[in-house]
C-alpha cells in the first residue's frame, strides 16, 4: 500500500507494537523478524488481541479473508518510512545524538535541561538503534515543542541509515572511542561513522553542538555550524566549565561566555555551581552539552542549574547505591576501553579506606581485545585497589597480579560473596551489561 494510507491508518489509530505479547487496544502491529523468530505468525493472533492493524510481509500470512492484514514488502522497512514521513509531517525541531560513551547520560541531561520551559520527547531508555529509534519517533505530537533522539551504531553506515530517518535539525557528537571495533575495524571506523551525524547537518546545513576539547571531533567538523562548549579556554565557547570537585558526585562551575545568536537572552555571564547527583568526573562534558543546549534554546540559567541538580541516575550509569555494609559506584551497562578507563581514573580520586573493584570483560574488540583488556589490569596496577574481582575469559588471558581473583561469570562472582560479603569498602562495579554484574549488588 501506498505511505500516505497507511499514515491515515497510523493517524487513526497513533499506537505502534512490535511485540505480539504487547498489543495495546487499536494498536498497529508490525511484524517485525529476529533470529529466532518471526512476527508474521502473530499477526492474526494481535488481531484478536486487540490490534486494529497488523503489517506483514510473507503473502501466506496475509489473508484475504482479513482485510487488517495489510501486506508490504519488508516490515522493517515500512516500520522505518513511516517514521520518517510522520516526522516531516509533524516537523517537530529534532536535535540527534550519537557518541562512543555517555550518550545516554547526556541525551538524559538535555531532555531533562529542556523540559523546563519546553514539552520534550526523548528516546527512552537506550531504545538507540533500527526499531528503537522509529518506534520513538512515531510517538510524536503536535505538542512537542522539541524531541532528543539517541542513536547508536556497532557497525559501519548504521549513523547514517538513522540520519536519514531521524531527519534532525542539530545533532551532537558526545566523544569518539575505543568501542565495538570487530564491527567498525578500527577507531578510524568509530569516528567515521559517528561523523555520519555530522555529514548529514552539512548537507542539509544544520547545527551541531560540539564538545572544543575534542580534537577527533574538531578535526571532522569542517564547514559546519558548531555551538561549542569545553573545560578550556577557547574562542568561541558559549559555555565553560570546570570540575570543582567529585566526592563522589560530580560538582561544577559554568558560565556563558558568548552569544552565538543575538536574540538569546539568558545568559548565565557569571559562574553557577552546580552540585549532581552523578559518580563521575567524566560526567562534566555530558553536564555541559546540556548546559549548552539548554542555554542556546534560552532555558533560563537557574532552570539549567536546578535540572542538573534534580537529576538521578536509575539505569546502572554512574549510579551510587548505599547498602548496609558498603558504598557502591554501578556503571554496569556498558564497557569498553574508554569508559573503563574514565570509571577507573575517576574511581582512583574517591577518597575510601578500603577500595574494591569487579570488573566484567569488554566486548566486541576483535583483535584489539587482548590488548586493552591488558591496559585495563596495567591501569590498575597503578591503582590503590585493594581487592580486585575480575569476571570473563578476556580478563584471565592478561598478565595480572596474583593477588587478583578471577571468575568466569556473574555465577561464580555471586556464590564467592554468599562465602565471603566484603563490608565497609567502596566498591566499582563495571561491566558490559551481558555479564550481568547488576545481579551483584543484592549481595553487597
Amino acid at each position: 500500500m501506498e505511505m500516505k494510507n497507511l499514515y491515515e491508518l497510523f493517524l487513526q489509530h497513533p499506537v505502534i507494537t512490535t511485540d505480539s505479547r504487547d498489543v495495546p487496544e487499536g494498536s498497529i502491529f508490525f511484524a517485525l523478524k529476529g533470529e529466532t523468530f518471526d512476527g508474521n505468525a502473530y499477526a492474526k493472533s494481535a488481531l484478536e488481541k486487540g490490534a486494529a492493524y497488523a503489517i506483514v510481509d510473507e503473502k501466506e500470512y496475509a489473508e484475504e479473508s482479513e482485510p487488517r492484514i495489510l501486506l508490504v514488502d519488508d516490515v522493517l522497512t515500512t516500520l522505518q518510512q513511516l517514521a520518517k514521513y510522520h516526522r516531516v509531517h509533524i516537523g517537530t525541531t529534532i536535535i540527534g545524538i550519537t557518541g562512543t560513551n555517555g550518550k545516554t547520560t547526556t541525551k538524559e541531561l538535555i531532555a531533562t535541561v529542556l523540559k523546563k520551559k519546553y514539552n520534550v520527547l526523548y528516546t527512552q531508555g537506550n531504545f538507540n538503534n533500527h526499531i528503537g529509534v522509529p518506534k520513538t519517533l512515531l510517538q510524536l505530537t503536535k505538542e512537542h515543542n522539541i524531541a532528543v533522539i539517541e542513536m547508536g551504531a556497532n557497525h559501519p553506515g548504521e549513523i547514517k541509515t538513522l540520519v536519514n530517518i531521524v531527519l534532525p535539525d542539530y545533532g551532537i557528537i558526545t566523544n569518539v572511542g575505543k568501542a565495538h571495533l570487530l564491527g567498525f575495524g578500527s577507531f578510524e571506523g568509530v569516528i567515521r561513522t559517528k561523523g555520519e551525524l555530522y555529514d548529514f547537518l552539512r548537507e542539509i546545513q544544520g547545527t551541531a553542538f560540539i564538545n572544543n576539547d575534542n580534537p577527533h571531533l574538531l578535526d571532522i567538523s569542517q564547514h559546519l555550524k558548531l555551538i561549542k562548549y569545553g573545560q578550556k579556554e577557547a574562542e568561541g565557547l558559549l559555555v565553560q566549565g570546570r570540575l570543582v570537585e567529585c566526592n563522589p558526585f560530580l560538582k561544577f562551575e559554568w558560565q556563558t561566555l558568548a552569544t552565538p545568536d543575538s536574540q538569546l537572552s539568558t545568559l548565565n555571564t557569571l559562574p553557577s555551581i552546580v552540585q549532581t547527583q552523578l559518580i563521575g568526573s567524566y560526567n562534566l562534558d555530558n553536564a555541559l552539552a546540556a548546559a549548552c543546549i539548554g542555554t542556546y534554546f534560552q532555558v533560563p540559567a537557574n532552570d539549567i542549574c536546578k535540572a542538573l541538580e534534580e537529576y538521578t541516575p536509575s539505569n546502572n550509569r554512574s549510579q551510587l547505591t548505599v547498602t548496609k555494609d558498603n558504598k557502591l559506584v554501578v556503571d554496569a551497562y556498558n564497557a569498553n576501553p574508554t569508559s573503563m578507563k574514565a570509571a577507573l581514573d575517576n574511581f582512583r580520586l574517591i577518597p575510601a579506606d578500603h577500595k574494591m573493584c569487579i570488573l566484567g570483560q569488554m566486548g566486541e574488540l576483535g583483535d584489539a581485545s587482548s590488548e586493552e583488556h591488558q591496559r585495563v589490569i596495567d591501569q590498575l596496577k597503578e591503582s590503590d585497589m585493594e581487592t580486585v574481582w575480575l569476571v570473563g575469559e578476556e580478563f584471565a588471558k592478561t598478565q595480572h597480579p596474583s593477588n587478583y581473583r578471577l571468575f568466569a561469570n556473574v555465577d561464580a562472582v555471586k556464590a564467592a560473596l554468599v562465602e565471603s560479603r566484603p563490608q565497609g569498602c567502596l566498591i566499582l562495579i563495571k561491566g558490559s551489561n551481558s555479564n550481568k554484574l547488576v545481579q551483584t549488588i543484592e549481595l553487597l
